[in-house]
């Protein structure tokens, strides 16, 4: 495990199967040196506002881009989304979401000002190219704000 301060990237996926194949696929383009994984919206969310089991990273970067599952034990996607879009400190921070092609939740994530909506395909080598391309996108291509935008 790398060190929690030099975030790059979230991973919020409570499925280590998928968790795997998706490191694995960043890793293809040497996307994963900075990459955190937690299994549920709870760790994430405490990850992100420095609390509980992640205190220790006050005064740390946020991450450049989150992964999020929403099918997730003890705080579900879209509530981990809402904390995350709700908050003067990690609002900006583009995520991800990853999940299964039910329309209700990409609406819904949608309305909670997703940034993106990642269908998971079934096979591997479609899921490695779609991870890969999109770490690729929201880590080197696109234009992040460094600090929340202060009204």
């Amino acid at each position: 495990m790398i060190d929690a301060n030099s975030i790059e990237i979230l991973l919020v996926e409570d499925n280590l199967r998928d968790a795997e194949l998706m490191i694995r696929a960043l890793k293809k383009r040497n996307l994963a040196n900075h990459l955190f994984h937690v299994s549920d919206g709870v760790e994430a969310v405490d990850f992100l506002l420095h609390q509980g089991n992640f205190e220790d990273r006050k005064n740390t970067e946020s991450p450049k881009v989150i992964f999020l599952d929403l099918k997730l034990p003890r705080m579900n996607g879209l509530e981990v989304l809402r904390e995350i879009k709700s908050n003067e400190i990690t609002k900006t921070i583009p995520v991800v979401v990853t999940s299964s092609n039910e329309d209700p939740d990409i609406k819904r994530a949608y309305d909670l000002e997703a940034s993106s909506y990642v269908v998971k395909p079934v096979d591997f080598d479609s899921f490695s190219e779609v991870m890969s391309n999109i770490g690729f996108y929201w880590l080197l291509i696109n234009t992040t704000l460094e600090k929340p935008i202060q009204s």
